[in-house]
């Protein structure tokens, strides 16, 4: 044995085994790296700030059928910024916490009427409906021959609406030329007596007026925003060969509020009036978006199944509180490596949307003290600074020209698990304030909303009549 010991063979041996065992501890010191990193995003400070000029998405979106190309309406993509001075971000988040007080009044209305079995008896004179001011905007056509008008869709909204001649009362100003029916010779108002003008009641919280034998509505908006006129039929075109006739919209003859210079609103709800039930034997009540990772760039708008990522994660639609919102189940969040500890009933009592309109994601109370703690955790490196607005977890970063930040992401019903964009982590405020985009809510009851931010390069897609919403990376 001790001639083995000290044999060459056995020197040879003892090396080799030092020299495995030297690379076995570095690729598992490597493999760690990596997983670590994984978990992070390198990111250039740059990259999350809107450029100067427009710079449309690659992705071929464009080939797709029944697409519409989708663009921020305060970016160098849209013909509206020319004309309107882009509001400040405090605006902005204003602007945002009132249509989220707007939508959860509603809801929590829904819920309320639910418990009273005179329901008539729980009605206000108005409910509240989400405000009209989102981001996102689309062109199309309406009328014979078709005037192209720009609309903000809202998944939020219903009833589709615009501004149309002679404006009996009030019009505010809006790029594109103001729709003459007359003009149209597929136009027709819709009769008192008709169907579809009862509906309205549910779409826009109010009962509809006569005038003449025409049906009028009348929506107004949570921040008094509002819109009334003549409800109408007429042909809307999506694209040369993608036309929809006898489409049911509201012509309006008296509009304010906060609706920019865009002509009205694409309503992408659920109700009965809304595009996506009037188009169900079309398209298959199937829809899908991707909004720009920063108002200087484009998403699309597409219609119907054709051209959808096949490598779509679906989790299935929460159940409903009234006809319009969809609602979906959060059943975790993780930053980085680290799984929050949030108890399930956190998410669940008061349920979660996801909504095209609104900006920032609100998250109840609990959920969102964990999300920015442990963020914190992980960016103690970066100086913080004070709060801006309803966004409490803020740095400076004007020293560094790149940074790293852990990912975050969300696991939904059905165990999907989405992975955020870091643009739909970070919102810069300025060039020495940088903010985690996210908020809380002010009570625990609350409904949660997934907002824009958040969604922003995910091809996101409603197959609403599959009772599903499906996810899927690099969208646009």
């Amino acid at each position: 044995m001790a001639s083995l010991i000290s044999s060459p063979l056995f020197n040879f041996l003892l090396i080799s085994f030092s020299f495995l065992s030297f690379l076995l501890i570095r690729s598992h010191a490597f493999e760690g790296r990596r997983a670590i990193e994984s978990h992070y995003h390198t990111v250039e400070i740059s990259s999350l700030l809107p450029a100067s000029v427009c710079s449309p998405s690659t992705k071929g979106h464009s080939k797709r059928p029944s697409t519409l190309k989708v663009f921020h309406r305060h970016g160098p993509c849209s013909k509206h910024s020319q004309d309107n001075a882009t509001p400040s971000l405090d605006e902005i988040l204003t602007h945002d916490q009132s249509r989220v007080d707007s939508i959860q009044h509603k809801i929590n209305l829904n819920a309320e009427m639910d418990k009273v079995k005179d329901k008539k008896a729980a009605l206000p004179v108005q409910s509240g409906r989400a405000l009209g001011s989102g981001n996102y905007i689309v062109t199309l056509g309406l009328g014979t021959p078709k005037k192209s008008l720009s609309l903000i869709f809202d998944t939020g909204s219903d009833l589709t609406w615009t501004q149309c001649q002679p404006c009996a009362r009030v019009c505010y100003k809006q790029q594109d030329p103001i729709f003459n029916p007359i003009a149209s010779t597929t136009y027709s108002n819709v009769s008192c007596s008709s169907t579809r003008c009862s509906q309205l009641s549910t779409t826009t919280g109010n009962d509809p007026s006569c005038s003449t034998k025409t049906c009028v509505y009348g929506i107004q908006y949570g921040d008094q925003s509002f819109s009334i006129g003549f409800f109408s039929q007429d042909t809307l075109t999506i694209s040369s060969s993608d036309l929809v006739p006898k489409f049911y919209f509201g012509c309006g003859q008296n509009n304010q509020g906060l609706f920019g210079n865009t002509a009205g609103l694409l309503g992408l709800g659920r109700d009965s009036l809304s595009f996506v039930s009037q188009t169900a034997q079309r398209y298959g009540k199937y829809f899908s978006y991707c909004l720009p990772s920063s108002s200087s760039s484009t998403g699309h708008l597409t219609f119907g199944k054709s051209g959808v990522s096949s490598n779509v994660k679906f989790t299935p639609f929460a159940a409903s509180r009234g006809t319009s919102f969809y609602f979906i189940d959060i059943v975790g969040i993780s930053v980085g490596m680290t799984q929050l500890s949030i108890r399930p009933s956190v998410f669940k009592t008061p349920g979660t949307i996801i909504d095209s309109g609104t900006v920032i994601t609100r998250l109840p109370p609990a959920a969102y003290k964990a999300l920015s703690t442990e963020f914190k955790k992980q960016m103690k490196k970066y100086p913080s600074v004070p709060a801006y607005s309803i966004l409490d977890t803020c740095y400076d970063l004007s020293k560094y020209t790149t940074i790293s930040i852990p990912k975050i992401s969300f696991t939904f019903g059905g165990n999907v698990k989405v992975d955020l964009a870091p643009s739909g982590i970070l919102i810069v405020i300025n060039s020495s304030r940088v903010c985690l985009a996210f908020a809380a809510n002010s009570d625990a009851s609350d409904v949660g909303i997934l907002g824009n931010v958040q969604q922003t390069t995910l091809e996101v897609v409603y197959d609403v009549a599959g009772g599903k919403l499906g996810f899927a990376p690099g969208g646009c």
